[in-house]
């Protein structure tokens, strides 16, 4: 079911709320080093960068609508994939060609849907990690979007999901998650790569310094994929004062989008 939101967030919701009325409601501009003997990822950060529209090179491009000029155009950007090359199965890669051609009315992102991971980490919104003494709680800008990592005994999914299953553990210094349980409706971008509900994603955290992430994620798909492919990308942490996480509830922008077709128009039949 393609819900925007799933009731079944409601608990990481709630954890959000009951950790921010302790104070943490906004990242510190002078973080501690470590929390429980861990690297202190406690704070909101934020991908530079293009990946969203093409986590491949591409060059720039005009958008959609060229009466927006420069404004709706696309910019160039570099790959995020290791050796740029995403090793599609043949009729997968078909399916990746035909996303692109509908990429403006396809893409699940501009019809305000999770985004999935990994692409939640560098669409061009910040996201918050909280760091509790047990487990971890990304909450994304975009769509109110959020997840919990469970640094216990790791669980199996119980029903597929836009943004997965997730289970963390600490290998040293490097968060390392094991996300799976995906509904395979999510992109990996604008250009419309693409993985099934096969998809595995697992995910490294690594502090590169008090104030920069380095963020890799391996992903592994026999559906859509002849092996496992690698993206990496570093995450900068906000520091502006007074820095936090706001609202980004898009629904009501792609009613029109979604919806207009149906919509009454006077002296139009029903």
């Amino acid at each position: 079911m393609q819900n925007r939101v799933s009731l079944a967030l409601l608990p990481a919701l709630i954890t959000l709320f009951t950790i921010a009325a302790f104070g943490q409601t906004a990242p510190s501009p002078r973080p501690a080093t470590r929390v429980n003997g861990k690297p202190n990822m406690t704070g909101l950060w934020q991908a530079l960068g293009t990946a969203d529209w093409d986590i491949q090179d591409h060059a720039s491009q005009a958008g959609p609508f060229y009466q927006l000029g420069a404004i709706g155009a696309e910019p160039p950007g570099q790959s995020i994939v290791d050796g740029n090359e995403i090793p599609y199965l043949p009729e997968a890669l078909a399916q990746k060609k035909k996303n692109y051609a509908n990429r403006y009315q396809e893409d699940p992102v501009i019809k305000c849907y999770m985004p999935g991971v990994p692409r939640a980490t560098y669409v061009p919104f910040p996201f918050e990690i909280i760091q509790s003494q047990k487990d971890i709680l990304i909450a994304y800008e975009f769509a109110s979007t959020n997840r919990v990592i469970n640094m216990g005994k790791p669980e199996e999914a119980v029903t597929d999901t836009w943004m997965g299953t997730s289970n963390g553990r600490w290998e040293g210094d490097t968060l390392v998650v094991d996300v799976t349980g995906f509904n395979g409706m999510a992109w990996f971008d604008r250009a419309g790569n693409f993985a099934s509900d096969s998809l595995q994603v697992v995910e490294r955290y690594s502090m590169l310094d008090a104030n920069t992430l380095k963020y890799e994620a391996t992903i592994t798909d026999p559906k859509t994929f002849s092996r496992p492919w690698k993206i990496s990308l570093p995450l900068y942490r906000h520091r502006e004062e007074h820095a936090r996480l706001l609202e980004f509830k898009c629904v009501e922008y792609v009613e029109q989008l979604i919806y207009g077709p149906l919509l009454y128009q006077p002296g139009k039949k029903k």
